[in-house]
């Protein structure tokens, strides 16, 4: 059964602040970084002031684990799902839907989320209004509609994949990779890119989450833009990219689903 959202106004449909949402992200993305440390050469060796700051945290982090300087070279490297645990105490993931006929559904799989918190994003193509989006649309179960009419293709499969993949193509700056394609994936190494999948609460099953919109900031650090589960479909457009998170509404407890509310009415 369908069930309701209400939004006295555009402004007021936050949860947290945006500069949450950032902090969170960065933190995340920071952490992914580092983690993946020795495969970003490409990306440091164009920008040295970049990895003076990372080398000191790196530093940091393997003080803080008792990594001896002689073993600087073999940096213990976790899964993305690892990282995230690490980093914000839990880890979500794709799994069979506790609701009948529902297929997939996200669960936290580990650890603890609480209120006030981002638990996940909502990967895909960015489409301004009037930007063509017919044919990716056609029996696509994945497309979100933000309040102000832009919509974001989540479809991980079929003419949807293929837009998302060319125009992640179109935007690579030599060795920058603006955004992030491996949520088509099993395995993406940003672990929160699982949003789309996220059922539709019920009756039975009251949302614990929300849908929260996020424009990224131009200040927005290019390295970790190869984290960004999301691309602008038309590439002249000067303005953010649009991101949509989820954000918890309660405390989840680990092996809880989430569900957010698919239908809103803004007033």
């Amino acid at each position: 059964r369908r069930t309701l959202r209400y939004v006295p106004e555009s402004s007021q449909d936050k949860i947290i602040s945006d500069e949450d949402v950032f902090e969170t992200l960065l933190k995340t993305f920071k952490a992914l970084f580092l983690n993946d440390f020795s495969r970003q050469a490409d990306i440091l060796a164009l920008l040295p002031e970049v990895k003076c700051q990372y080398l000191e945290l790196l530093a940091l982090e393997q003080k803080w684990s008792k990594v001896t300087s002689c073993n600087h070279g073999s940096q213990q490297v976790f899964s993305p799902e690892e990282v995230l645990l690490n980093t914000l105490g839990f880890t979500v993931s794709r799994d069979r839907s506790s609701l009948l006929s529902a297929g997939t559904g996200v669960f936290v799989t580990k650890g603890f989320v609480p209120k006030g918190t981002v638990v996940s994003m909502y990967p895909g193509t960015v489409y301004r209004k009037h930007e063509p989006i017919f044919f990716q649309s056609l029996g696509n179960p994945f497309i979100f509609r933000c309040i102000d009419g832009i919509l974001i293709d989540g479809n991980d499969k079929g003419l949807s994949r293929s837009v998302y993949r060319s125009c992640r193509r179109r935007d690579q700056l030599g060795p920058f990779q603006m955004s992030d394609e491996s949520w088509l994936t099993a395995s993406p190494q940003n672990p929160l890119a699982v949003g789309q999948y996220v059922n539709n609460c019920s009756h039975e099953k009251a949302a614990n989450v929300c849908y929260q919109e996020f424009d990224v900031p131009g200040h927005f650090p290019l390295e970790l833009k190869q984290y960004l589960p999301n691309i602008a479909y038309n590439h002249n457009i000067e303005s953010h990219l649009r991101c949509v998170v989820l954000v918890t509404l309660r405390d989840i407890q680990q092996g809880e689903e989430l569900f957010s509310n698919y239908y809103t009415i803004v007033r």
